[in-house]
């Protein structure tokens, strides 16, 4: 056995039990062997970062390993929202409203896309998004501004000639006519 081997064993051995209540007092014991587990795999994986004693440590490995745990469980949460709310109501205005929403940021520059699913589908903070696009907090919000006017704009126009909205053929033409059967979503991707 490696000392690399015989050092975890022992910590393992001597801290297990430590962890794993630690765990179940702070989450049950549904997710405790799996979040001892991780722990563990983590420490094997830096194990020339944990100190002596390495009690303290794991304890606060597994705390973080139960908050990723937690914020992933809330992401599984709000999406079987989302899904329940898209199952309310008649089928097919959902249906409808729904290609109206994708049609409508499918005509839209691939720049005012990005900056609305980034905030929309993924969830991001304006400060987060911003980071990802490469711009202040400030422009990306100047920017989301922009862009949900033009979703706005394109839901209004709505599509012609067989849903191929029109800024899709021609950039830049607008529409006149419009959908009053698809509520304002632009507003609702705060």
């Amino acid at each position: 056995m490696t000392d690399d081997a015989h050092r975890f064993t022992g910590m393992y051995d001597e801290c297990r039990q430590r962890v794993w209540a630690y765990v179940v007092s702070r989450a049950g014991r549904q997710v405790a062997d799996e979040v001892v587990s991780e722990t563990f795999a983590i420490a094997w994986r830096r194990l020339d970062d944990v100190p002596e004693p390495a009690l303290p440590w794991l304890l606060g490995v597994a705390r973080n390993v139960l908050r990723d745990n937690v914020r992933a469980e809330l992401r599984r949460e709000a999406l079987a929202a989302e899904l329940r709310a898209w199952t309310e109501g008649d089928v097919a205005d959902l249906v409808t409203e729904r290609m109206g929403v994708l049609r409508a940021l499918a005509a839209l520059p691939e720049d005012d896309r990005e900056i609305l699913v980034l905030v929309a589908w993924h969830g991001l903070s304006p400060k987060e998004a911003a980071h990802v696009i490469g711009c202040s907090s400030a422009a990306y919000r100047v920017r989301l501004h922009r862009a949900r006017k033009r979703l706005k704009q394109e839901m209004e126009a709505g599509p012609a000639d067989g849903g191929v909205p029109d800024s899709a053929r021609r950039p830049g033409a607008a529409q006149t006519s419009s959908r009053p059967h698809v509520r304002n979503l632009s507003e609702e991707w705060s």
